[in-house]
């Protein structure tokens, strides 16, 4: 089997919230005319199979620099379906916030079918796209209660990476309160709590998340 290219390592951190900057500038991303096609058939691909084929604004990283303990990073507005273009989302962003509970065993859910991206696989956390005139660092805890109806008791940055089709995905660690319960959104068909051990991690968990977390851990 043949292992899927590894993602870019940017930066890393850790970073405390007041530690990640996010600018937006005024100028809307323009694309390549083959690019927009590309989105718009994505799009109807999505509505052929019966998904919700919302489109929108969102952001994409335009800039970075880390330096004496900070990240900056300069966003600018797009087209938030060009993010499913094949091979080629450019620069898009999303945040990707990893959870994990009092004992530090992993939160795990698996995506429903009918999802634009990573349909069916199992996920760690919550994640999504970063909105228009947002930092990515509130991404984290706004997707952590939009996807579990939670709230953490700490959060970190912890990475800034670019995966192999471009997206982008500022990564954090959130730890939860104790005793602190989760109810995963209609996004999710199923969910569970693996080890804070990841070498006793289930079949269903891919090498790719077992990299992450073990880079987190």
């Amino acid at each position: 089997m043949t292992q899927a290219p590894a993602p870019a390592l940017l930066a890393r951190g850790p970073w405390r919230e007041d530690q990640v900057r996010a600018v937006w500038r005024d100028d809307p991303y323009e694309p390549e005319g083959a690019k927009s096609e590309a989105a718009d058939a994505a799009i109807q691909a999505l509505r052929d199979r019966d998904s919700p084929s919302h489109d929108g604004t969102a952001a994409r990283l335009v800039d970075f620099s880390s330096a004496d303990g900070e990240l900056r990073m300069e966003l600018q507005p797009m087209r938030w379906a060009l993010r499913l273009v094949d091979g080629d989302a450019s620069e898009s962003m999303a945040g990707l916030c990893i959870t994990r509970d009092s004992d530090g065993r992993w939160l795990a859910g698996r995506r429903a079918p009918w999802l634009a991206s990573w349909a069916g696989r199992w996920a760690l956390g919550a994640g999504g796209a970063v909105d228009e005139g947002e930092s990515p660092f509130t991404t984290l805890t706004r997707e952590l209660r939009e996807e579990w109806a939670v709230g953490a008791e700490r959060v970190q940055g912890e990475a800034l990476i670019r995966l192999p089709h471009r997206l982008v995905m500022f990564i954090g660690q959130a730890w939860l309160p104790a005793g602190a319960e989760v109810t995963p959104d209609h996004e999710h068909d199923a969910y569970a709590w693996w080890p804070a051990d990841v070498d006793a991690w289930p079949d269903e968990a891919d090498d790719t998340l077992r990299r992450m977390a073990r880079m987190l851990a």
